[in-house]
C-alpha cells in the first residue's frame, strides 16, 4: 500500500488516509465540503457542498495520477434523501460516461456537520 496525500485536499480527521493506492486502485476516503485552505466547512446549498466534495476527491485522485474520468464506483452519503436530485444534478456535472457503479445512502451523523460525503474508488 502507499498512502496518498495532498495539501489541495482537507487533512484527515482521525486515523486514516485521505486515500491509498494498492495494486491498480487508489481507494479515496470519504470527503466532505471543507474548504483545505481554511479548514472550515462550506457554508451553503447540498449542491454548493457537493461540488466542494467533488473537488476535494479530485485532488486526491490527482495526487494520485488519476482523476474524476477513472472513478469505477462511489459512494454517497446524504444527511437527508431529500437531497438526493440536487446532490446528483452536481454529481452529473463532474462524472462522465460510462458512469461510476455508485450507491447513496442516507445517515443518521457524519463525523462532522455536513449534508453529503462522498467516497471513491479508482483506476490508476
Amino acid at each position: 500500500m502507499k498512502e496518498l496525500t495532498t495539501a489541495d485536499a482537507p487533512d484527515s480527521i482521525g486515523p486514516y488516509s485521505q486515500g491509498i493506492i494498492s495494486g491498480d486502485k487508489l481507494y479515496v476516503s470519504g470527503q466532505g465540503p471543507v474548504d483545505p485552505e481554511t479548514g472550515k466547512v462550506v457554508d451553503g446549498t447540498p449542491a454548493e457542498q457537493t461540488r466542494r466534495t467533488l473537488e476535494n476527491v479530485e485532488a486526491i485522485l490527482e495526487a494520485g495520477g488519476s482523476s474524476l474520468a477513472d472513478v469505477v464506483k462511489a459512494t454517497v452519503f446524504l444527511k437527508d434523501m431529500r437531497y438526493y436530485n440536487e446532490v446528483n444534478e452536481v454529481y452529473g456535472e463532474y462524472m462522465s460516461a460510462p458512469y461510476p457503479a455508485r450507491s447513496a445512502v442516507e445517515v443518521v451523523k457524519l463525523p462532522v456537520d455536513i449534508d453529503v460525503e462522498i467516497e471513491v474508488v479508482a483506476e490508476q
